[in-house]
């Protein structure tokens, strides 16, 4: 399975090393949407590049101002990281209303935006499947863009195939802001 991550970006920096396409950056984590530090670290990634590139522009959106340094995060240009996921990786796919119905989740639950309640499900979801690679779900700045968090078990099942430095002319990066009310 293709997937995509941006990052701020160290061309110099080892495999998993801050600035890489696999460094999971667990001792920063703790606030995002499945979150659980103590528990296990992840990687935020989406099947399609420009869903990837959308949710680091979110915090800008409905500016109408797409600028270079909106590109930048930590002193470090924003890459996009295209990985591959081993084919033999099991995902929890929240997108599917069987496995909503088998974990006793809604897609109001999956989709909220109250941290405590998305980060609780996902400890119980790592806790249920210890052979899961991590969560399938649906983005909620548009239900068609898939996303999946990659809990850092799963880390040895990912390949990168490419990264690369995000401008302000790159399609992902445009269409991302084209969505976001940025262009």
């Amino acid at each position: 399975m293709r997937l995509w991550r941006v990052l701020p970006w160290d061309p110099s920096a080892p495999a998993a090393a801050p600035g890489a396409a696999l460094w999971v950056p667990r001792a920063f984590q703790g606030t995002a949407r499945h979150d659980a530090p103590d528990r296990y670290g992840c990687l935020y990634l989406a099947e399609d590049a420009v869903s990837a590139v959308a949710e680091a522009l979110a915090p800008f959106r409905g500016t109408g101002d797409l600028r270079p340094e909106l590109l930048v995060r930590s002193g470090r240009q924003l890459a996009l990281a295209e990985l591959e996921l081993d084919v033999r990786a099991v995902l929890v796919d929240l997108d599917n209303p069987a496995v909503l119905a088998t974990e006793a989740l809604r897609p109001s639950i999956v989709a909220t935006g109250r941290r405590s309640v998305t980060q609780a499900y996902a400890v119980r979801q790592f806790a249920r499947h210890p052979d899961a690679a991590g969560l399938r779900w649906w983005s909620t700045l548009e239900a068609s863009w898939i996303h999946v968090t990659l809990f850092d078990r799963a880390l040895g099942a990912l390949t990168v195939h490419n990264v690369h430095a995000l401008g302000i002319d790159d399609e992902p990066v445009a269409t991302a802001a084209a969505h976001l009310g940025l262009a």
